[in-house]
């Protein structure tokens, strides 16, 4: 497992796909977040706290983490190489995951430089540092878990098409469903007990904890679902 998650932070990293990924997460969110006018820029709202990159962020992670799953077994398919992994002495499951945690830990990369918006809005109060961490604690606590289930969305999608294209489509939409379609649905409270369906999105559980308040109940909702879509994908694996 190892040794396929290497090669994977390798591929990444040995083509442009990988620095392209970081810039374009930074260039997105530095610009919405300092430059762009509207809602998103911190300058403009006068507050000094992160709110607008937590809200920000994982819209433009529905693309970007598709973007950085679309190939991971799409393009073994297209090759012809998937024959050839699954003949090796390791489980699928492993396999799975050894694809799995190297997109994760390309985008957890591209999450790092974030931080220098927690020391820049600290410098920027009108009180040197006097910031909530604990929201700001609780909010990255939850794009990590967002993200883990996002990536096990992508990977699950990459086995569904041969084309990089097609998945990366795939994966975009089901992302969107779980983080705002239930929300969605339930707005529209055409019958009886259809609000509470707002607790099965992933927003409803992002928001939670990004008030600061780690609920176990979130914590086990975003493993389950990262667990099932690898589940998932590993039947996908076995059944081709």
């Amino acid at each position: 497992m190892l040794a396929i998650l290497k090669k994977e932070i390798n591929t990444f990293f040995a083509s442009p796909i990988g620095y392209l990924v970081i810039g374009v997460f930074l260039l997105l969110n530095g610009l919405f977040l300092w430059v762009f006018k509207g809602e998103f820029n911190i300058l403009d709202n006068g507050l000094a706290n992160l709110s607008s990159f937590f809200l920000l962020a994982p819209w433009i992670l529905i693309f970007l983490v598709p973007a950085v799953t679309m190939r991971s077994f799409s393009d073994e398919k297209k090759q012809g190489t998937l024959e050839l992994l699954v003949t090796k002495p390791i489980s699928h499951f492993q396999i799975v995951l050894g694809k799995y945690f190297g997109a994760l830990v390309l985008i957890f990369i591209a999450l790092v430089p974030t931080l220098l918006y927690v020391y820049t809005v600290s410098q920027l109060g009108s009180t040197v540092g006097n910031l909530d961490t604990g929201s700001i604690m609780g909010s990255y606590f939850g794009l990590l878990f967002l993200i883990a289930a996002y990536t096990a969305i992508g990977v699950f999608a990459s086995t569904l098409s041969d084309n990089q294209i097609v998945a990366f489509i795939i994966a975009i939409f089901i992302c969107f469903f779980f983080y705002f379609g239930f929300e969605g649905i339930s707005n529209y409270n055409l019958f009886d007990g259809l609000f509470y369906m707002e607790n099965l999105g992933m927003a409803a559980h992002y928001n939670s904890m990004s008030r600061g308040v780690i609920d176990t109940r979130d914590l086990v909702y975003f493993i389950s679902i990262a667990l099932a879509f690898l589940v998932f994908t590993k039947f996908r694996i076995q059944k081709q």
